[in-house]
């Protein structure tokens, strides 16, 4: 756990233990809030615009107000890292509908909750880029509205200790026979002729900002994409896998429920994918100052 750190709050910059929201926050009673992550390499915020438009899409969808202009948010985003000195790790964001007597019918007076904190981490040199990560198959029973980055993410926790226990790393959800997605990762195969596939946006998954980087880069790269949904066999028999984040990029996965994806290790397309990613969105990295 990262010490010390200097969070946001509603306006003020505190210490982490001084940093306390009410007990009838929303976000505490219903998990009534959304959530966002960036990535920081090099003290520059990574796909910044992206995640702000996702931000403000899935508190339009809560009929959530956001408590400030998206200038004044990414100013917030740049003075965190400053203040915080951080170099390469990740920032949370969370607005909740805010405190309010307990009910289930949204209130029409409460005043939204904005939290940021930071979380340091070695986001370049993850150990799994090398080895790659086991994954399970489990059930896919989380709410119908995935594509809302709410922090209902209970069921998606249970999965990936359910995975911890079996000895992977993590989890596949599974829905109607086809992968939804990881526990907080969008999923992908590429299959034996060369063909990247990936689920398509729906209610059913998250719309992740890394995986729509990654799709367009694939494109301009020559490589052929097909939006569609998989298997778990199918994923079983591919020649590579991977699941992408704004925490991992672009992470490979070398076995699921203990079969062996391609030769069981990290595949090239997998590596160049993760390359191009981190090429571009450095490159068009948000600038602290």
């Amino acid at each position: 756990m990262n010490v010390n750190r200097i969070v946001y709050l509603d306006g003020a910059w505190l210490e982490e233990a001084e940093a306390k929201v009410s007990v009838f926050d929303r976000g505490f009673l219903f998990a009534d809030a959304v959530y966002e992550v960036t990535a920081v390499i090099g003290g520059k915020l990574i796909d910044y615009a992206g995640h702000a438009a996702r931000l403000q899409r899935s508190l339009g969808e809560l009929a959530l107000a956001c408590p400030m202009a998206p200038e004044d948010l990414l100013a917030i985003h740049r003075e965190i890292v400053a203040r915080n000195a951080l170099d390469e790790g990740l920032i949370y964001l969370q607005i909740s509908r805010g405190p309010a007597d307990r009910d289930f019918a949204f209130p029409g007076t409460a005043s939204p909750t904005l939290v940021l904190f930071t979380q340091a981490k070695a986001v370049l040199d993850n150990p799994y880029n090398q080895t790659g990560i086991t994954v399970i198959t489990v059930p896919d029973q989380r709410w119908a509205r995935r594509d809302i980055k709410t922090v209902q993410l209970l069921y998606p926790s249970m999965a990936k200790m359910e995975a911890l226990r079996q000895g992977a790393q993590d989890a596949w959800l599974v829905e109607d026979g086809f992968v939804t997605e990881a526990t907080s990762a969008n999923a992908h195969i590429v299959t034996v002729e060369g063909r990247l596939v990936t689920r398509p946006l729906s209610h059913a998954i998250l719309p992740g900002i890394t995986r729509a980087t990654i799709v367009e880069l694939a494109r301009a790269a020559g490589l052929p994409v097909e939006e569609r949904a998989f298997t778990p066999e199918e994923a079983k028999q591919a020649s590579e896998a991977f699941v992408t984040s704004a925490t991992n990029f672009a992470l490979p996965v070398v076995s699921i429920d203990g079969a062996e994806v391609g030769n069981g290790r990290p595949g090239p397309i997998t590596e160049r994918m993760r390359a191009l990613y981190i090429a571009e969105r450095l490159s068009l990295a948000e600038p602290v100052t």
